[in-house]
């Protein structure tokens, strides 16, 4: 009965094996349909770099400073002159810093003209022509200074009309903006007005008689602008022979 018993305990059961099939089964269904599941992983940890120093490092001797060379004395010269030159930079910068006074303009002085030597004379010519007689006589009647100045009056009409042809200067009055000066055969002009078709204009001139007073061996002279004609009458100056201008 025992053995039979053992036997009983012993005999395959078929709802055993039913049971594991229907736990297979199902467990696989529930794997099927799961979501996927990424694995989980682990934060990459931050390196840090470690450098390890070793004793033999450690010990390692530090090399000794490098002989300093003696000081070169041509550089310390130059860098003494540069020293020395430096301070005055301050004020060369002060100086183009500053605002620069505009330069004021020259101022223009204008003088007389400069006197033109004549190249040729034409007094001593004009006198010998027979149209001249009057004017040898009242020449004949003078002496000293007063006949070297009409010598040179003479002269300067001449050189004036020549200078400029058609002008026809009929007249010079060598006082008339300044007095002239005589000094033995030497005359001075420098503030005369000889007139030209009824217009008058400034003159000066230099010139030279020789010893007897008969002729004029240098001249010298230099036209001016013409005078306004509200001057005229200051300087006693006329429009017309025997009218006095009004």
């Amino acid at each position: 009965m025992e053995h039979a018993g053992l036997l009983q305990r012993g005999k395959f059961d078929p709802a055993l094996s039913v049971s594991l099939v229907l736990h297979l089964v199902i467990g696989l269904l529930l794997l099927a349909f799961l979501p996927d599941v990424e694995p989980v992983r682990s934060p990459p940890e931050d390196s840090i770099d470690v450098q390890v120093v070793t004793p033999s490092a450690i010990a390692t001797p530090i090399p000794s400073p490098a002989v300093r060379q003696p000081p070169d004395r041509r550089v310390d010269r130059e860098n003494s002159a540069a020293e020395e030159v430096a301070p005055a930079a301050p004020e060369t910068a002060s100086r183009e810093i500053a605002p620069s006074l505009p330069a004021l303009p020259k101022p223009v002085i204008s003088g007389p003209p400069e006197l033109t030597q004549a190249k040729a004379l034409f007094s001593g010519k004009t006198l010998a022509s027979p149209r001249s007689r009057k004017a040898r006589e009242m020449l004949a009647t003078l002496s000293g200074g007063e006949r070297n100045l009409q010598l040179c009056n003479l002269e300067a009409l001449e050189q004036v009309s020549r200078s400029r042809p058609g002008s026809a200067p009929d007249l010079v009055a060598p006082y008339a903006m300044k007095p002239e000066k005589v000094r033995g055969a030497s005359v001075e002009v420098e503030g005369g007005a000889f007139r030209s078709k009824g217009n008058w204009f400034n003159i000066r001139f230099h010139c030279e008689v020789d010893p007897t007073g008969k002729a004029v061996v240098a001249f010298a002279f230099a036209i001016g602008e013409a005078i306004p004609r509200d001057e005229w009458q200051e300087h006693n100056l006329i429009a017309e022979d025997g009218e006095a201008d009004q």
